[in-house]
């Protein structure tokens, strides 16, 4: 929700195509799907991504709500530096929604007191204020992957090049 560093949202565009996941971006953003760094942290797995960007937090939840029969408050989980569950103790369903906020202000304070009880955190020192944003989203998804029995992409190391990678697509060309 609200990304401001390009390199960031890239990274996590990118594990979105390593492991055929949406992504979901709220604006605003404080980059432009133009960005040189976010095309570049994404490489030229852009083609792979399934991109969907939203004017707003409301639109977000009105559009994930239509992909399953379980409530939507349900399925999300929202990450924060303060406070919630751990994340190696929450449990995730197969449908589960990560919210993840912007990088200098996290989550607005409103949608944390509203699902106060769907905050999840990564454990840290506590000398240390947060992790970086694309660390948390990677080990997030891949946990909550495993935690809710879905299948990880097959690899045994080998790289097998998908064609459509090589087209120059966009970030901005996928919305």
């Amino acid at each position: 929700m609200q990304p401001e560093i390009p390199h960031n949202s890239g990274c996590a565009a990118r594990l979105s195509a390593g492991l055929q996941v949406p992504l979901h971006l709220v604006e605003p953003l404080g980059f432009s799907l133009e960005d040189k760094y976010l095309k570049r942290a994404g490489l030229d797995y852009w083609p792979m991504v399934n991109l969907n960007l939203h004017k707003s937090w409301k639109e977000c939840l009105s559009q994930l709500e239509k992909d399953s029969s379980t409530p939507i408050k349900e399925r999300l989980h929202l990450f924060s530096a303060r406070g919630g569950d751990s994340l190696f103790e929450t449990q995730f369903k197969s449908d589960a929604i990560l919210v993840f906020g912007s990088e200098t202000k996290g989550l607005p304070n409103e949608i944390l007191n509203e699902l106060s009880d769907r905050r999840v955190y990564v454990p840290i020192d506590k000398r240390v204020r947060s992790l970086n944003l694309a660390n948390v989203v990677c080990l997030a998804t891949y946990n909550a992957m495993v935690s809710a029995g879905l299948d990880l992409p097959k690899n045994d190391g080998a790289y097998e090049k998908d064609f459509s990678t090589s087209h120059g697509i966009k970030p901005s060309d996928l919305i």
